[in-house]
């Protein structure tokens, strides 16, 4: 797989590549390969955040957290039906740094979601550099089943 040439082609194959993890279609040597491939799209040394997450933003600053990041992926033991990523990619007066405006849309275990999303990204190179990811987590947890656990987690951290 060739590096994606421009910031825009960049975010868009991360997103279609979270997609593709998600969505879990892969076979276990076709995920290794999607996860390096993944993480190969950043820079050795970067800065990604997620400033929205409910239990705090944790900076990923190497290919090797966001090989982790990226392991975990939300659809694990689901049967997730379809998951996508809808949107536009909006340029700005610096040429390294794109805003992908998108919802990341699907359905699992027979429920249809849509969780909006903001990507903030600075590529340099064909490779991330930096990234502000606003997600909607709460939405993700509920289209994953997972609101239980999320609220477990918040209150032993509130406490």
């Amino acid at each position: 797989m060739s590096r994606p040439a421009t910031p825009e082609q960049v975010v868009r194959v991360v997103a279609a590549g979270v997609s593709a993890l998600v969505a879990g279609h892969l076979t276990e040597q076709e995920r290794e390969t999607h996860l390096d491939r993944l993480a190969g799209l950043y820079a050795e040394h970067t800065d990604v955040r997620h400033p929205l997450a409910p239990l705090g933003d944790t900076p990923l600053r190497t290919r090797a957290e966001l090989r982790r990041h990226f392991a975990e992926a939300p659809g694990l033991g689901q049967r997730v039906e379809r998951f996508e990523a809808v949107g536009q990619v909006h340029r700005t007066a610096d040429p390294e740094v794109v805003v992908f405006e998108l919802s990341y849309e699907g359905s699992v275990n027979g429920r249809s979601f849509a969780l909006p999303c903001v990507f903030v990204t600075r590529v340099r190179d064909g490779a991330i550099v930096e990234s502000r990811d606003y997600g909607d987590h709460v939405g993700l947890a509920r289209a994953f089943g997972r609101l239980a656990g999320l609220a477990a987690a918040l209150a032993e951290t509130s406490g």
